[in-house]
């Protein structure tokens, strides 16, 4: 951990357990107050995959870059490649299936994962740094999302308000595609009780912690 200073005299071994429990105590925190559900579609085979592309559906393109890197972090391993769709796609692309197939080529994935905000709420305080304004969603006003997850009919957009030291509820969908043909596998229903969040990259870790460990444990990733 980049800020553990060793103090004068510790001997190296002591501060190194005190990295690791600190580290511990972090990710029990950061998993408290949400849960997941994960399902496999019917009829589908069980299988594990090795190469995913993230994508987080959102029109904000710089909080969707920052949503799929930190699920990204969380989800690769020396067995399992990770990359994020923002990687191969500017912020005037589209998120549209034309796209997310020639990225799916690029990078020779096998699966995708795509998530979206399902609903947020907050208290009435906000936070006035850069890393606490607020965001943007859609918001499906009819028929939904089709392939990957991408929306494909009318959405409404809509602002969602700053991330501070707030009291934040999330509602999120994660789906896993196969790359080949945009079959729905699995989804996860990941939803987090309301909790002090003081940070947009905050609630990021909060949420994608234990969506990845559901993959580990459904065997999705390893």
């Amino acid at each position: 951990m980049r800020d553990l200073h060793r103090t004068w005299g510790q001997r190296p071994e002591l501060s190194t357990r005190v990295a690791v429990l600190s580290f511990a105590a972090l990710l029990l925190c950061s998993c408290a107050g949400v849960s997941v559900r994960g399902d496999w579609q019917e009829g589908v085979a069980h299988q594990s995959f090795s190469r995913l592309l993230l994508v987080g559906v959102s029109p904000d393109y710089n909080l969707r870059c920052a949503f799929e890197n930190t699920f990204a972090s969380q989800l690769r391993s020396p067995a399992t490649a990770v990359f994020s769709s923002c990687d191969s796609m500017g912020p005037k692309e589209p998120l549209t299936r034309e796209n997310i197939e020639r990225v799916v080529a690029l990078v020779h994935a096998d699966a995708v994962l795509a998530t979206r905000l399902v609903s947020s709420s907050t208290d009435e305080r906000s936070g006035g740094t850069w890393d606490t304004r607020g965001t943007s969603l859609y918001k499906p006003i009819d028929n939904g999302f089709g392939p990957y997850g991408l929306p494909v009919t009318y959405v409404d957009f809509e602002t969602a308000p700053p991330l501070g030291n707030i009291q934040r509820t999330l509602h999120v969908v994660t789906k896993l595609y196969g790359a080949g043909d945009a079959r729905l596998l699995y989804t996860l229903d990941t939803s987090m009780k309301a909790q002090n969040i003081d940070s947009t990259q905050a609630t990021m870790l909060t949420i994608t912690a234990p969506t990845a460990n559901q993959l580990r444990r459904a065997g999705l990733i390893r």
